[in-house]
């Protein structure tokens, strides 16, 4: 439903979207990226995931996390299942660092959350052409705090070895210069680490953006944006649009 589902074709068109990397002088310890159908938000999400070509093999963990648009949940789900599976191949999920979550009481096993849910799999076929081999800790956020994403992020942060993913798309179903509006505002709050005035208004990740920010403070990380559009500018109408942003830090 996102993207295409023939490997050959999946394969040419994220090359495609990887081809025009933004500039950015260090390699990025975090990424917020978009989660639309390719045609939508790929190539927004493409500047963000072209700055990791080159760093196979250096980077061996993801950790991806997003919000859980079809399954009510409390707290952060983390799945049961050894793998996750495009058109690409399997990615091997890392079932010893979600054992680090253990003892986070908000934190708990939930297939059913993961099962149809399409925001953290619509990044895997980026990371997988752009880094091949890794393994990946999948994260989707309920109804949680800001303050438990960053507990679950801090757990997991890692070293160089390790690469937070974000994924969230920006406003949601305003006209086409209200949402310019709004999402020039989100990207400011993004980009002063103004945390608490994320809402569900902003974006539909705004707990797992609001808690990245939190841990990017704690370690001296800024972010620099990459990209900012809406589906006005790529394959939607201008009535009702969604917006979307990349930013590395």
């Amino acid at each position: 439903m996102f993207y295409a589902a023939d490997p050959a074709r999946l394969r040419q068109d994220v090359d495609s979207l990887l081809a025009s990397p933004a500039f950015f002088s260090h390699r990025p310890k975090a990424l917020i990226a978009p989660h639309a159908g390719y045609v939508y938000s790929g190539a927004t999400a493409g500047k963000a995931f072209a700055l990791l070509r080159g760093a196979g093999g250096d980077i061996t963990r993801v950790v991806v996390i997003g919000p859980a648009h079809y399954v009510a949940l409390r707290g952060i789900a983390i799945p049961t299942v050894g793998a996750f599976e495009t058109p690409l191949g399997p990615v091997e999920v890392d079932r010893a660092a979600l054992m680090q979550l253990n003892d986070l009481p908000f934190v708990r096993d939930n297939d059913a959350a993961h099962a149809p849910e399409h925001a953290l799999e619509v990044e895997l076929p980026f990371l997988q052409m752009a880094l091949g081999q890794f393994r990946l800790v999948p994260l989707v956020v309920g109804e949680a705090t800001p303050t438990q994403a960053a507990a679950a992020l801090q757990r997991l942060w890692g070293g160089s070895e390790t690469l937070v993913v974000i994924s969230s798309d920006l406003s949601h179903y305003y006209d086409y210069e209200t949402a310019r509006r709004l999402d020039a505002a989100t990207a400011g709050i993004i980009e002063r680490g103004e945390w608490p005035q994320l809402t569900s208004d902003n974006a539909c990740g705004f707990l797992a953006v609001a808690g990245l920010l939190t841990a990017a403070a704690n370690c001296g990380l800024n972010a620099r944006r990459l990209a900012l559009c809406n589906s006005g500018d790529t394959a939607g109408g201008r009535d009702r649009v969604v917006g979307y942003g990349a930013w590395a830090f």
